[in-house]
C-alpha cells in the first residue's frame, strides 16, 4: 500500500458526499475556511501582544492581565522548506499559547529566523547567488508555509539575525562584552574602565610592578586582554581544512570531525576570538538548580562545565636526570589533580603533545642510560618529539582516550623533580593527555591509575604503592594485574622528613598535603572546569562582521556605537580558502580578507584620523541566538537593546522564578551544550552589566520528540521515494523490487519527506495540527503515518456536523439544556483538556475532546447551543480555523481567540455513582452502583448486605473482609 493516500480517489469519493452534502467539511472548504481566518487575523492583528510601555497604559483591564511569554527555537531558512516533522514544536507552543489568551494571560509568540550560517554561503560558493538573495527567498519560503498552518505569532515582532538593523545589536552586546571584564571579588562582570582605573590608581598592581603610565600602549592592551571577556589570543583550535574554518569544542563529534561536512578536525594555533565564558562556570552551574528544565539537559550542562576540586602542583623542569640543576629559564610544568594525596606515587610525568613547553624542554640529545622504548626509534629527542606530534594530530579526542587502545608515546628528553620526594621522573609526551582538560599536563601516579598503570608496563616504568590495598594483592605494584585505585583504604609510602601522609584516610590526606605545598609555594588547592573558552571567530563571509579594527601596532578598538552597524561588504568569492581535508598543514584564508578597501580603513575612534585594519573573520551562527529573545520583546527600538520597562514585564524575576526568563521555551535536545549554554553565559554578561532583569533566558524548557519516516533502501542501499513504496504480505516493493524498511529521520536526502502543503491540501491544516498533536506525548518521538491523517479529519468532520447541517448549511444547534449525561460528559471534558493542556498533554487533550463530541454524535438529535459552544472553544487552541468558523456561524461577531476558556462545574465532573466490585475468594459474585464518597464501614455494611454476597456465602461465617473503597470489596469466608 502506498504512504500517501491517492489525491484522486479521495477527490472522486468527495465528489460524490459534496452531491447529497453541499455543506460538508471538505478539504476545499477547509482551504476556504482557512485562508478566509487567516486574512482576518492579520488584517486585525490578533495576534499582537501589547508591550508594557504604552499599549498597556490605556487599557486597565489589559493591563491587570498576568503575561506569558511562549518562544520556539529559532529555526533556519532552509532551502528546502519544512516537512511535517518541523512543525511540531511551533504548532505545540502555538496551542499553548492560545490556550494561555483564553485562560486570561496577555501572550506573546512569536517567530523570526537564525539567517547566518554555513548552508547559505555554500550554496552561494556553487551557484554564485548571494546568501542574503537565496536566505530571503527561503525565509519567504517558509514564511508561507508557517502562515498556511495558522500559527498565531505576532508578526510585527519577527527577526531575522542577518537584517543590519539586528546584527546592530549582536554587535553592540559583543562590544560590551570586549569592554568588560570578570571580578571574582565582586563575582559579575564590570566595565574595563573599571579595570583601568585600578590599574592606573595603583590600587591593583601590573604583573611586573611597573606603573600604568609607564606601559605602552601595546603592553597595556595584551594586560587588558588577559582579563577582557572577548579576547583575541593565540591558542590551541580545532581546524577544519576541508571547511576552511576553525571550529568550538561543541562543534566537533565524538569522533574529531566536524558537525556540518563531517570533516577531518585537527589541533592547531591560530590567533582567534573567544569568549571567557569559563569565568561563569560557577555560576552557570549553581543557576541550573533554578531552572526548569528536564533533569537530562541539566545534565548534560553539568557534565560539560565539569567543575573538580583538586590541586595545581608546579614540577620543576631539569634537562637530564640526576643533574640537580633547573634547565634554562626555570621551567616549571604545572598539573591540576584531583588526587594530590597520592604525590608521592609520582613516578613519571606525560604532557600533551600540544603543550607550549614541549618545545622549550626538549635536550639536543638523550641523556645517558635512556631506554630504547622510551625513544620510539629515533636519534635525538626532537625527531621523536616531532614524529609524535604529528601522529597525534591526526588522532580525534575520542580515539585518543579510547581506553582499549595500545598506550603511546616518546619520552621527551627532560626530567622533572617530584615536589614531595625530590626524586627526578621522565617527562613523557602521550597522545591520552588532551589539553583540553587541567592543565595539559598529568603526573602519572601508575600504581593507582589504570590509563598510567598500562602505560608505566608499555615503558617499563617504575611504580610506587602510596594507598594501601584492602583486596589482599600486596603492596608490590610490579605483582598486580591492574591498579588499585580507592577513596576508602589508607595512605602508605608517603613521608619526607617535613610532612607525613601515612595511615590517613584520603580525605585527611588532601587536607593536609594541599595547605602544605601552598606554604612552600610548590601548589594550591583549586578547583577546575572541563569547559573551555568559547572560540568565537569563524573563517567565513555569512556571518556578523566583529565591530573590531586594528591600529597599526596590531592592538584592537571597538568601533563605537554610532559607527553600527558595520555591514558586511560585497566580495567576489564567498568561500573561504578550502584545503585538502587530511591536510593538518594549513591555515584559513577567510573571503573577507580579500576585499581590501573595506578592510584598510581610516576612521576617528576620538583621537583624530588613523589608519586601522578591520578584524577579517566573522561571529559563529550562534550569535544572533545568543539573545534573540531580548529582540522579541522590542525589535523595532532604534535607541536601545531592548527598553528596561519592557524586558521587566516579560522577562523579569518573579514568584518562583528569580532569574526571570522566558516561560515556556519549546526546542530540541540537541543544543543542550550550544545554544542553550552560550544564550546563558550573555545573558548573565548583560545582567551584570545592568541592561537586562533577568539572569537566565529561558526559565522552562521543553524537548519535543522528533517526528519519524520510514526509510525504503535498495538492494543497493540507496533511498527510494517512500510515497512510491507498496506493501504486499507484509513485504515492502518499489518499481517491482523488494526493498528494506527502517524507521529513521525525515528528510529530503532519505526520499520520505512529507510536506505540510501536501498534508493541508488533502485535509486542511487543522487536520494536520490536531494528528501531529495527536500522535502521542510531545516529548516522544513517533512514526508519522499519511494514512492516519484521515481520522483527525474525521473527528472535524463529525464536530462540524454536530454544528451546521451538511445540506443546508444551517447552524442546528438548540437553546435546550442539556440533559445529565450530557451535561457530566460536557464537565468531564472541560476539566480534563484544561488539565491536560496546562501539562503540555495535547494528545490525550484530544482524546477527551473526540469522547465529547462521540458522546454527542451518538446522543442522537439536536445539540445544545451550551455544549456546542463549550466544545468549539475546547478545540479552538488545537484547529483555530474551523473553530473561528463555528464560533461565527453561532452567532458570535468577535473572534474565538480572546474568548474564555470553557470552567467545569465540580459537581459534574465527580461520577454520581461508581462500580463496586465485590469478590469472594478472589471470584466477583456482584457489582455495586456506589457513591464515589462511601467509606470503607459503609461500602462494607452494604456488600454483606446485598442478596448475592449473603447466597454465594450460604451461611458462611466472614473470617475477613478487605475494602478498598469505593471500586473492591474482598471478602474471604470462615
Amino acid at each position: 500500500m502506498s504512504q500517501t493516500i491517492s489525491s484522486a480517489a479521495a477527490g472522486a469519493a468527495g465528489s460524490a458526499a459534496e452531491t447529497t452534502a453541499p455543506h460538508r467539511y471538505t478539504a476545499a472548504l477547509a482551504a476556504d475556511i482557512e485562508a478566509r481566518w487567516q486574512d482576518f487575523w492579520d488584517a486585525n492583528g490578533t495576534y499582537e501582544a501589547p508591550n508594557p510601555s504604552g499599549d498597556l497604559a490605556g487599557d486597565a483591564e489589559l493591563a491587570a492581565r498576568p503575561k506569558k511569554y511562549v518562544m520556539d527555537m529559532f529555526p533556519y531558512p532552509s532551502g528546502a522548506g519544512l516537512h511535517v516533522g518541523h512543525p511540531l514544536g511551533y504548532i505545540a507552543t502555538d496551542v499553548h499559547a492560545r490556550y494561555q489568551r483564553m485562560t486570561g494571560h496577555n501572550v506573546l509568540h512569536t517567530l523570526g529566523f537564525d539567517a547566518f550560517g554555513l548552508p547559505a554561503e555554500q550554496y552561494a560558493v556553487q551557484t554564485g547567488t548571494h546568501p542574503r538573495t537565496s536566505t530571503e527567498a527561503n525565509m519567504a519560503n517558509m514564511r508561507k508555509q508557517l502562515r498556511r498552518l495558522g500559527l498565531g505569532h505576532d508578526q510585527r515582532r519577527s527577526v531575522a539575525t542577518i537584517d543590519p538593523e539586528f546584527y546592530r545589536w549582536t554587535q553592540w552586546i559583543f562590544v560590551q562584552i570586549f569592554n568588560s571584564w570578570y571580578d571574582p571579588e565582586a563575582d559579575r562582570a564590570r566595565p574595563i574602565d573599571e579595570l583601568v582605573a585600578q590599574f592606573a590608581s595603583g590600587e591593583r598592581p601590573t604583573p611586573d610592578g611597573r606603573a600604568w603610565a609607564e606601559l605602552d600602549a601595546t603592553e597595556r592592551a595584551d594586560l587588558l586582554s588577559e582579563y577582557r571577556l572577548a579576547y583575541a589570543s593565540d591558542a590551541p583550535v580545532n581546524w577544519a581544512p576541508g571547511l576552511g574554518t576553525v571550529l568550538a569544542n561543541e562543534e566537533v563529534t565524538a569522533d574529531g570531525r566536524s558537525e556540518r561536512g563531517n570533516f577531518p578536525v585537527f589541533k592547531a594555533k591560530l590567533r582567534q576570538w573567544n569568549m571567557r565564558i569559563t569565568a561563569y562556570a560557577d555560576r552557570l552551574l549553581n543557576d541550573l538548580d533554578g531552572l526548569d528544565w528536564p533533569e537530562a539537559i541539566k545534565l548534560q550542562q553539568r557534565n560539560w562545565i565539569g567543575r573538580s576540586e583538586g590541586a595545581r602542583v608546579d614540577f620543576p623542569v631539569h634537562s637530564a636526570a640526576g643533574t640537580g640543576g633547573e634547565s634554562a629559564g626555570a621551567e616549571h610544568i604545572t598539573v591540576f589533580t584531583t588526587r594530590q594525596d597520592t604525590l608521592f606515587g609520582a613516578t613519571y610525568m606525560v604532557l600533551a603533545p600540544e603543550h607550549e613547553l614541549v618545545a622549550s624542554i626538549v635536550p639536543a640529545a638523550w641523556p645517558e642510560g635512556t631506554r630504547d622504548a622510551w625513544t620510539g626509534g629515533h636519534a635525538t629527542p626532537a625527531e621523536a618529539v616531532a614524529a609524535y606530534r604529528a601522529q597525534a594530530a591526526a588522532k580525534s579526542d575520542v580515539e585518543r582516550q579510547a581506553e582499549a587502545k595500545d598506550k603511546t608515546g616518546v619520552f621527551t628528553g627532560a626530567f622533572a623533580t617530584n615536589p614531595v620526594s625530590g626524586e627526578p621522573v621522565p617527562v613523557f609526551i602521550a597522545d591520552y593527555v588532551l589539553m583540553g582538560y587541567g592543565t595539559g599536563a598529568i603526573m602519572a601516579v601508575p600504581a593507582h591509575d589504570s590509563r598510567d598503570f598500562a602505560f608505566a608496563r608499555a615503558f617499563e616504568l617504575p611504580m610506587r604503592c602510596v594507598v594501601e590495598p584492602t583486596d589482599g594483592r600486596g603492596t608490590d605494584p610490579a605483582e598486580w594485574d591492574e591498579a588499585f585505585s580507592s577513596y576508602e583504604a589508607k595512605l602508605v609510602n608517603s613521608a619526607n622528613e617535613l610532612i607525613s601522609l601515612d595511615g590517613l584516610g584520603v580525605a585527611e590526606a588532601k587536607a593536609r598535603i594541599t595547605p602544605w605545598l601552598t606554604e612552600r609555594g610548590i601548589g594550591r588547592g583549586t578547583v577546575n572546569y572541563r569547559l573551555r573558552d568559547w572560540l568565537f571567530s569563524r573563517q567565513r563571509y555569512w556571518g556578523e562582521p566583529f565591530p573590531i579594527v586594528y591600529d597599526e601596532d596590531g592592538v584592537a578598538h571597538s568601533l563605537p556605537e554610532s559607527m553600527l552597524p558595520l555591514e558586511l561588504p560585497e566580495v567576489e568569492d564567498y568561500s573561504p580558502r578550502t584545503f585538502d581535508p587530511d591536510d593538518a598543514d594549513t591555515e584559513p584564508e577567510t573571503p573577507l580578507s580579500r576585499n581590501e578597501d573595506w578592510v584598510n580603513v581610516t576612521l576617528d575612534l576620538g583621537d583624530g584620523p588613523r589608519a586601522y585594519r578591520r578584524e577579517t573573520n566573522t561571529m559563529p551562527n550562534w550569535a544572533g541566538s545568543c539573545w534573540y529573545e531580548l529582540r522579541y520583546l522590542d525589535p523595532r527600538n532604534d535607541q536601545k537593546l531592548v527598553d528596561p520597562d519592557v524586558e521587566r514585564y516579560w522577562m523579569g524575576p518573579r514568584e518562583g522564578v528569580p532569574t526571570g526568563g522566558v516561560d515556556l521555551y519549546v526546542g530540541g535536545a540537541e543544543h543542550a551544550v550550544l545554544h542553550l549554554l552560550y544564550a546563558r553565559f550573555w545573558s548573565k554578561v548583560l545582567f551584570d552589566l545592568g541592561y537586562i532583569s533577568s539572569a537566565e533566558p529561558f526559565h522552562k524548557l521543553f524537548n519535543q520528540g522528533m517526528i519519524q519516516a520510514f526509510v525504503y533502501r535498495d538492494s543497493r542501499g540507496i533511498a527510494v521515494p517512500a510515497a512510491e513504496v507498496e506493501e504486499r504480505d507484509g513485504a515492502f516493493y518499489y518499481q517491482g523490487e523488494k526493498v528494506s524498511r527502517v524507521l529513521g529521520k525525515m528528510g529530503k536526502s532519505l526520499k520520505n519527506a512529507v510536506t505540510p502543503d501536501e498534508i493541508c491540501a488533502e485535509y486542511g491544516a487543522d487536520t494536520l495540527r490536531l494528528y501531529e498533536m495527536a500522535m502521542g506525548p510531545l516529548d516522544v518521538s513517533r512514526p508519522w503515518d499519511t494514512r492516519a491523517v484521515v481520522g483527525q479529519f474525521r473527528l472535524i468532520q463529525r464536530l462540524w456536523r454536530n454544528v451546521v447541517d451538511e445540506a443546508t448549511g444551517q447552524v442546528t444547534v438548540v437553546d435546550a439544556e442539556p440533559d445529565e449525561d450530557t451535561l457530566r460528559a460536557l464537565h468531564k471534558a472541560i476539566d480534563g483538556v484544561r488539565h491536560d493542556l496546562d501539562g503540555l498533554r495535547f494528545n490525550t487533550a484530544i482524546a477527551k475532546i473526540t469522547e465529547l463530541n462521540n458522546h454527542l454524535t451518538k446522543s442522537g438529535g439536536a445539540v445544545p447551543r451550551s455544549v456546542a459552544e463549550a466544545l468549539v472553544l475546547m478545540i479552538a487552541p488545537l484547529a483555530p480555523h474551523v473553530a473561528e468558523e463555528l464560533w461565527h456561524l453561532l452567532g458570535h461577531t468577535e473572534s474565538v481567540v480572546h474568548r474564555d476558556f470553557p470552567v467545569a462545574d465540580p459537581a459534574y465532573v465527580v461520577d454520581e455513582t461508581v462500580t463496586c466490585v465485590v469478590q469472594i475468594k478472589g471470584k466477583v459474585k456482584a457489582r455495586l452502583e456506589v457513591s464515589p464518597s462511601i467509606t470503607q464501614e459503609e461500602l462494607e455494611k452494604a456488600a454483606l448486605g446485598d442478596e448475592r454476597v449473603v447466597a454465594a456465602l450460604a451461611g458462611a461465617g466472614v473470617r475477613k473482609v478487605i475494602v478498598r473503597a469505593p471500586k473492591l470489596v474482598n471478602i474471604v469466608p470462615a
